[in-house]
């Protein structure tokens, strides 16, 4: 392209644990060397940004006043629509549920679809409180607004169920849904992570190399399955299994108190949030995500490319992975009997002589998703917006 693109990427919140906040950062990141201006439009930005001017990108920060939720979503989203009038950017990809954007990243999925899915582990009256909250109301109807909205260029889809599930929505909507999914590492997370950090670690928090691991690794642990992984973990098939849980929740407590309930409590390591998890990748023998809807967690591809046999579930798109090569298992993500068993039936394979092979499946799950392929398509994808409007 002649002239860089002046492309806008906007995040509300970063925070260094957050999956959409690290898939912001790496594309930052793999876009440096291409020809492309970048600003970056958040409220807040809690992550290193010192280096960011030499890195080819600009933050610029949009946190008018408000009080609560529907406030704060509201007055940010009319913030960046002045900026979006005001700094004439090329393309605008937008995050978050901003009518008027050239591009929307359905990173976070389709939030009707969530609420849908949340309500089946609610009660007659929690169900009520949904329908009832001002929150949810305002983002179902920004999401609708902003999908029906003729400046809407383009939807960036990290997966095929994401995908699928708009085209069913907005049937206008098909010919500008595009599956991006999102990249991995491929040199930080590897096969070698395991032979480089599985003795070490696990001499260090004193357990045996012939102690069967399970990792779960993420944010929100309601949402992702960590209640159903420790009623699985009370089941007879993962009586010799331990669940390690790398994450932040504010209602940790809960799930330990379950933990206690259940039996399991000794055979549970809550390891708290951790910027690297490769130490963990690489000694643990499967990994397990059995979220209730995730559109394309970072975690599971991380894990999956150091080479980690995977359980998720059929409201995640990662099971669009696994299931090409068979190196993992999709079930229900409130079927606790399945998620031990397709759990026991991983760690069988795993600590077998067959576990290579099904780590050189998990690895070549995700080997053609690296950031390279991603940034080119994504820059694939604005050269296609760019000449369409010339």
């Amino acid at each position: 392209m002649a002239n860089p693109i002046r492309l806008a990427i906007v995040r509300s919140r970063y925070n260094p644990f957050g999956g959409a906040e690290r898939f912001v950062e790496r594309t930052l990141s793999a876009l440096e060397s291409h020809a492309i201006n970048v600003t970056l439009i958040a409220r807040r930005w809690d992550g290193d940004t010192s280096a960011k001017n030499a890195a080819g990108w600009r933050l610029l920060k949009c946190d008018p006043f408000h009080i609560g939720r529907v406030w704060r979503d509201r007055s940010f989203a009319r913030g960046v629509q002045k900026l979006m009038a005001s700094e004439r950017f090329d393309l605008v990809q937008s995050h978050e549920r901003i009518p008027g954007c050239d591009i929307f990243r359905a990173g976070d999925g389709v939030h009707a679809t969530w609420l849908s899915l949340r309500a089946r582990t609610l009660s007659s009256f929690g169900r009520w409180l949904q329908s009832r909250s001002p929150w949810h109301n305002y983002t179902l109807a920004a999401e609708d607004a902003m999908f029906r909205d003729r400046r809407l260029r383009a939807v960036i889809c990290n997966s095929g169920m994401v995908r699928d599930d708009l085209a069913r929505r907005y049937p206008k909507l098909a010919a500008r849904l595009h599956v991006l999914h999102n990249g991995v590492d491929l040199e930080r997370f590897h096969l070698g992570l395991r032979a480089r950090h599985r003795q070490t670690l696990r001499e260090q928090m004193g357990v045996s190399d012939a102690t069967r691991v399970i990792l779960y690794v993420g944010s929100g642990y309601e949402r992702k399955g960590v209640g159903v992984l420790l009623k699985a973990l009370a089941r007879p098939e993962l009586a010799d299994a331990q669940l390690w849980v790398v994450g932040k929740d504010k209602a940790q407590q809960k799930f330990e108190a379950l933990a206690h309930k259940l039996g399991v409590r000794e055979r549970v390591r809550f390891e708290g949030p951790q910027q690297d998890v490769v130490r963990y990748l690489g000694a643990a023998d499967v990994f397990a995500l059995p979220t209730l809807y995730d559109p394309m967690p970072n975690a599971a591809m991380e894990a999956l490319a150091s080479g980690l046999p995977t359980l998720t579930s059929m409201s995640c798109g990662t099971a669009e992975l696994v299931r090409a090569l068979e190196c993992g298992e999709v079930t229900d993500a409130l079927d606790a009997p399945a998620v031990a068993a397709g759990l026991k039936r991983l760690l069988d394979i795993a600590c077998s002589n067959r576990g290579e092979e099904i780590r050189a499946q998990a690895r070549e799950s995700v080997s053609h998703l690296s950031l390279a392929v991603m940034a080119e398509k994504q820059l694939a994808l604005y050269g296609q917006l760019l000449s369409a409007e010339s």
